[in-house]
């Protein structure tokens, strides 16, 4: 791809690839949509959410990229009907959380696979999720592998560009520890955390709790919430590095606990403000993203 609008194919209608196919017709290429279910696919017309809309994955066969906007359960393991339709010219890339597995899935599947990972996303799902303008400012990563032939990469490069994302390299291993520790780990913590806000044996209390709960609960329970079979694709496909990151929270939080525990305000006001200042590090600007 130089920067011309082709054809474009999406697997999956969701939020992410829905709003991939709001953004690309928007910027002129037709967008072949593949979905499971006659029912999905009638929606995603209704919406506009792409050119055309199949259940057939043959309706790929002139696509110049195929995006593959999957759970990760079904790009681990993927149709072999999808696999067979893919055209082996066009570039293929997927919009997974984890980035190994998926590498090794697909590096023998197809010859020009970039596995990639746009990282946008609300708490929303399903055909009636995808909206423009998700991956403007976001940024958007690749984890090439020595295999990986570089022209797709260019490509795939190209189409996050194109969206206003900001373009990121890392190794597989890499991306898979960082996302463990910014967006898996979180989902675990932010569940226990309403288990044990639930979980309060008093009942008078928990129902108070419910009603006094406000944006800084919402804020700090939001992940624990969502899709529970994202959370267990997460963790599953992720645990390595999703174990290593429970064992350094779980460390954080004995050390805080242990400074309620003992009293010990002055130790407990020097930790709150490392981690006041550590805030800001992780919130940065899309324009403090370097490529």
């Amino acid at each position: 791809m130089t920067g011309e609008a082709g054809r474009v194919g999406i697997v999956g209608l969701g939020l992410i690839g829905g709003s991939l196919g709001l953004d690309l017709q928007a910027r002129g290429w037709h967008v072949q949509g593949v979905v499971h279910r006659q029912s999905t696919r009638e929606r995603a017309l209704t919406r506009s959410l792409a050119t055309a809309v199949s259940t057939d994955p043959a309706s790929l066969s002139d696509c110049d990229l195929v995006i593959l906007a999957l759970p990760i359960p079904l790009l681990l393991n993927p149709d072999p009907a999808l696999v067979a339709a893919l055209p082996e010219q066009a570039v293929v890339t997927d919009v997974g959380s984890v980035k190994q597995p998926v590498l090794d899935a697909w590096k023998d599947r197809h010859p020009r696979f970039v596995a990639s990972h746009p990282m946008a996303g609300t708490a929303s799902a399903g055909v009636e999720a995808g909206l423009s303008d998700l991956f403007r400012g976001r940024p958007w990563i690749a984890t090439p592998d020595a295999a990986t032939d570089p022209t797709a990469v260019d490509v795939v490069r190209d189409l996050a560009v194109s969206l206003g994302s900001q373009w990121l390299t890392a190794s597989a291993v890499q991306h898979d520890q960082a996302v463990a520790l910014i967006s898996h780990m979180p989902v675990i913590v932010s569940a226990a955390l309403l288990s044990a806000v639930g979980g309060e044996r008093d009942s008078a209390v928990r129902r108070l709790a419910m009603t006094l709960a406000s944006s800084g609960f919402a804020d700090t329970s939001r992940v624990g919430g969502g899709n529970p079979d994202l959370g267990v694709a997460m963790a599953s496909s992720n645990r390595d590095a999703v174990m290593r990151g429970l064992a350094a929270y779980r460390w954080s939080l004995e050390q805080l606990e242990d400074a309620v525990l003992q009293e010990n305000w002055s130790q407990l006001q020097v930790e709150l403000e490392r981690t006041r200042s550590l805030r800001p590090m992780f919130l940065s600007t899309s324009d403090d993203l370097s490529p």
